[in-house]
């Protein structure tokens, strides 16, 4: 006798994603993950003025798991490289050409380097941070459900503030830096309003189907 039982699974991503918008009002999300279930890689959502959702990943495989946890209107493949030079980071991710840089770690930058690595690693900890982020933060959440009946925690360890953005999109201008606003549309929730790095943690939760 054989049946279908479904399993949870839960995969980490662990690196830093940089939330910013910019007066052409196309607001963009960085996900530079120096460890993950797929090695090292960097992803870029965006979504530009007239609303259309945009994924630019470096695989099939990465393009099909985001875009199974993530709502877009397209998907490209495409080349995803990321440097950072001390405070400048500098992108190019098939039609896009990035460069931003940071400021000085600010008071909630300070207090997310003091929870301990451990700590914030852990769901349950996003659990208890949401409410928080739901208040400093508009927009921001810490848990919350995915595509695919997927589940998903972020968990915090560091934010230093975006001070200045260049670049360009199919060869538009993207202007200068702007608050995120209004929030992307991907997921459950947006990064905050105000343009920042965050040093996070994510989890995510899949249904694994095995058969028996």
């Amino acid at each position: 006798m054989s049946g279908v039982t479904a399993r949870r699974r839960r995969l980490c991503f662990d690196g830093w994603i940089a939330g910013m918008g910019t007066s052409s009002g196309t607001r963009l999300v960085l996900g530079h993950w120096q460890r993950s279930p797929f090695g090292p890689f960097s992803d870029v959502m965006l979504e530009r003025a007239d609303g259309e959702r945009l994924l630019l990943a470096p695989t099939r495989e990465v393009a099909d798991f985001i875009s199974d946890t993530y709502t877009f209107d397209a998907v490209r493949v495409v080349p995803v490289g990321v440097s950072v030079t001390g405070t400048t980071w500098t992108v190019t991710a098939g039609p896009l050409d990035l460069c931003f840089t940071t400021g000085r770690r600010q008071l909630l930058g300070l207090v997310l380097r003091a929870v301990p690595g451990a700590l914030a690693r852990r769901p349950a900890w996003s659990t208890v941070t949401d409410p928080l982020a739901r208040l400093l933060l508009s927009g921001v959440r810490t848990r919350g459900s995915a595509g695919g009946g997927r589940r998903e925690w972020y968990g915090a360890q560091d934010l230093l503030p975006i001070r200045k953005v260049s670049g360009a999109l199919e060869s538009t201008d993207l202007g200068v830096l702007t608050p995120v606003k209004p929030p992307v549309r991907f997921g459950f929730g947006s990064t905050p309003p105000r343009p920042a790095v965050t040093r996070v943690t994510t989890t995510v939760e899949t249904p694994r189907v095995t058969a028996r």
